[in-house]
């Protein structure tokens, strides 16, 4: 992609975000919303910062399953300080911390071909665990939904995603024909990611997977605790998923303002009014901040950063925009 082109991108998610958060503060009262923010009991927060910082473990294990099944063999310290660091740009650049993982890794040696699957497949799988953490709650879910063209659209999207892992799953035996008279960048990344799905280690690879987002729910639930708002339990494990799912869509930054209207939607479900659900989702985000500055400190001491260079990182993930999975 071009340089005005993701110029002109990256304004219109800043746009979204901007937007959204103005809309949703002029319908709030923001004398309230500060005093929840500051009312919030900090141990508590603390506690749902501190998973944040867990699930950077987790989310390298998974990383790191994903290369082996590539047959690429990366050091866990190496591959979980690059994971930092690109987190750390995801907060400071839009869009950036893929095209520094991607600059890092092939730091290591690592080829193309699997630096770029890699982050492909990642993406994937966690959409992947997160249709399975919104089927599981799908029961629950059926009681809190009265509009039944909403639910109706997210069974049938649950649905064709069920079918589509098992079509998936079962490439290998699909007769050739139809194989070939399918578009070579279908096959190409269906391939890719049934790579590591089909592993021997894809058990504790979709455990991974999961748990990420378990860690993600049970942060918003701690932080719903030290607000005073009546979350339940299930109501977290139920609800949160919608909106990693909603935030996880790339129209704005790093998710703001999208995370903050579907937080406000799904919470409003379980009776949270929208200003406590506002303040969790803002809260919610600054830990993902506060993490993503940890990450900037693992960047200070990177060996990569003294031949750091943002045009050679820009180049390379212009490369890596152009280049075939």
């Amino acid at each position: 992609m071009k340089q005005p082109a993701k110029a002109l991108v990256t304004l219109a998610k800043f746009a979204v975000s901007i937007g959204i958060l103005v809309l949703l503060f002029r319908t709030q009262d923001l004398s309230s919303l500060q005093a929840d923010l500051l009312a919030v009991k900090l141990h508590l927060l603390a506690l749902a910062v501190l998973l944040l910082f867990v699930q950077t473990f987790v989310l390298c294990h998974r990383w790191i399953l994903i290369l082996r099944a590539m047959n690429v063999p990366l050091d866990w310290l190496h591959g979980w300080r690059i994971l930092m660091v690109s987190t750390f740009f995801n907060q400071v650049l839009p869009a950036g911390g893929d095209a520094v993982r991607i600059w890092m890794l092939r730091r290591h040696g690592v080829q193309w071909s699997p630096t770029i699957s890699s982050i492909v497949a990642d993406r994937f799988l966690a959409l992947l665990a997160l249709g399975a953490v919104i089927l599981a709650g799908m029961p629950f879910l059926l009681q809190r939904i009265s509009d039944k063209s909403l639910l109706y659209a997210i069974v049938v999207v649950l649905v064709i995603a069920s079918f589509g892992l098992i079509a998936l799953l079962m490439l290998d035996r699909w007769p050739a024909r139809i194989i070939a008279a399918l578009p070579a960048r279908i096959v190409q990344f269906a391939m890719l990611v049934r790579a590591p799905l089909a592993a021997k280690g894809r058990g504790t690879l979709m455990t991974a997977a999961i748990m990420i987002h378990l860690i993600t729910v049970a942060a918003c639930y701690f932080i719903a605790i030290g607000l005073d708002a009546p979350l339940a339990a299930r109501d977290a494990f139920v609800l949160v998923p919608l909106v990693i799912l909603s935030s996880a869509v790339p129209i704005s930054i790093g998710g703001w303002g999208v995370r903050e209207g579907a937080m406000v939607a799904a919470l409003g479900l379980a009776g949270i009014a929208s200003d406590k659900a506002l303040a969790i989702s803002v809260l919610l985000g600054l830990g993902g901040v506060i993490v993503g500055l940890f990450g900037g400190l693992v960047w200070l001491i990177a060996p990569e950063r003294a031949s750091f260079s943002p045009d050679e990182a820009r180049a390379t993930a212009e490369r890596a925009d152009a280049a075939p999975v």
